[in-house]
């Protein structure tokens, strides 16, 4: 009887350690949508929250949209009012899978992976893929990547004034820096 309670404490324990989280609070994400010869349109968000299952490589990310910083504050505003209607959809969510992911097999050199799932922007979600580096170093695991979306695909609308100053292109780059749970 000693001997089962004594393996069944081992089979939870590996099972935890197996079962490892990684998270943050603190991610960088950008998007920058400038057209050529006009006025950059480009802001940051420095409180993306994402976490990592270890496990399974599932992937999950959320920002909050009234986070964005812009360096002009009327762009920020006409952001939030009129194009991503923060009040009306706070956020933003990606929830996805990195394929092939093997924590064990991570260094400080950065591999390449195909994250793929469902980002969810404006009421509308729409499947993407991102090609990120993932490494890992000092017991914390480091996503970048880039990716494109165009703000039809959201239905947000651009109004025909200022269409031509706002690319139809939007692209989207992470940077997330997760420590263990």
């Amino acid at each position: 009887m000693k001997k089962g309670i004594v393996m069944l404490f081992l089979l939870v324990g590996i099972f935890h350690v197996s079962a490892q989280k990684y998270a943050t609070k603190t991610g960088n994400l950008k998007f920058e949508a400038s057209a050529d010869s006009f006025e950059e349109v480009a802001a940051e968000n420095k409180n993306t929250s994402a976490i990592l299952e270890t496990s399974t490589g599932d992937i999950a990310v959320l920002t909050l949209m009234k986070g964005f910083r812009f360096k002009v504050a009327l762009m920020e505003e006409h952001f939030n009012e009129n194009y991503v209607e923060s009040d009306k959809f706070p956020k933003a969510s990606f929830k996805g899978k990195v394929e092939d992911f093997d924590v064990s097999k991570l260094s400080a050199t950065p591999k390449i992976f195909k994250i793929t799932g469902d980002l969810t922007l404006h009421g509308k979600t729409k499947k993407v893929t991102v090609n990120a580096k993932i490494l890992k170093a000092d017991d914390k695991i480091t996503i970048t990547g880039n990716f494109d979306v165009k703000a039809e695909d959201f239905a947000i609308e651009i109004p025909k004034l200022v269409s031509k100053k706002i690319s139809d292109k939007i692209k989207v780059s992470l940077n997330l820096s997760l420590t263990k749970l």
